[in-house]
């Protein structure tokens, strides 16, 4: 079997909020969704939200997960019933909700607006004996490696101040003005990768735009531009964890 699998927007699974007002694509949904991947290592859920208009997702429960928002275009704002008041988020920023043993949130997407939605799976086990708690941070936070030819930001990682639970994870999102631009790659991780904008190839995998793709036993990622330029956004994730995960232990009830 091939070290690289793509999964294209056609295979991703599909979901929407107040009559379309939001839509998304989810690579790795719930089951549901009928998404083409299930969760591996700690990633459980992964969707890519988009507004259409002003609107409002209403006061839901979380509970164990870590739950990550990456705002990707516009502005996005959150309440929750911990802080008890809306506070905005806009596009380079991110939100982690470490959920613990129970929180409740709102969250507002302004017209036009993106971002990812991440859930990472901590070992609930343990969090869910925690107090909630999160965290909101700027984009101008997030540490970046200039190129001749581009730039990766680090949002997890050395340097960066994001702080999680969810062990060994790292997150870049890489911009390729044009040619190459190659960053190594861990032993003993899988990269999941999501391209936000052109058509790169990535290890010699020609991609094209909302492509989701997981990559194995690789030494580098390497992400030639193409004809235009290509944004890609990379979480490594351990091949092997230490404990069980909800998933895990759902398929083995």
């Amino acid at each position: 079997m091939s070290n690289i699998q793509v999964y294209p927007e056609s295979v991703q699974g599909k979901g929407a909020f107040n009559g379309g007002e939001i839509v998304e694509n989810k690579p790795l949904g719930f089951p549901g969704d009928h998404s083409a991947l299930r969760p591996y290592s700690n990633l459980f859920y992964w969707a890519h939200a988009r507004a259409t208009k002003d609107s409002t997702i209403g006061l839901h429960p979380h509970q164990g997960f870590e739950i990550v928002s990456f705002v990707l275009e516009g502005e996005i704002r959150h309440y929750d019933t911990k802080l008890k008041e809306w506070r905005p988020l806009n596009a380079g920023d991110v939100q982690i909700i470490r959920a613990g043993n129970g929180i409740s949130h709102s969250e507002w997407m302004g017209e036009g607006g993106e971002m990812f939605q991440i859930w990472f799976d901590p070992n609930l086990q343990k969090t869910l004996e925690q107090p909630a708690s999160y965290d909101d941070y700027k984009g101008a936070d997030f540490p970046v490696e200039k190129h001749e030819n581009g730039e990766i930001k680090t949002l997890v990682g050395p340097g960066s101040p994001f702080r999680m639970d969810t062990p060994g994870v790292t997150v870049h999102n890489i911009r390729v003005e044009n040619g190459t631009l190659t960053l190594p790659a861990e032993p003993g991780k899988t990269y999941s990768a999501y391209v936000l904008e052109g058509a790169p190839s990535m290890n010699g995998q020609a991609l094209t735009l909302k492509d989701f793709a997981i990559l194995r036993e690789q030494e580098t990622l390497s992400i030639e531009a193409g004809d235009s330029p290509a944004r890609v956004f990379i979480i490594g994730s351990p091949d092997k964890l230490d404990y069980h995960t909800y998933a895990q232990l759902r398929r083995a009830g």
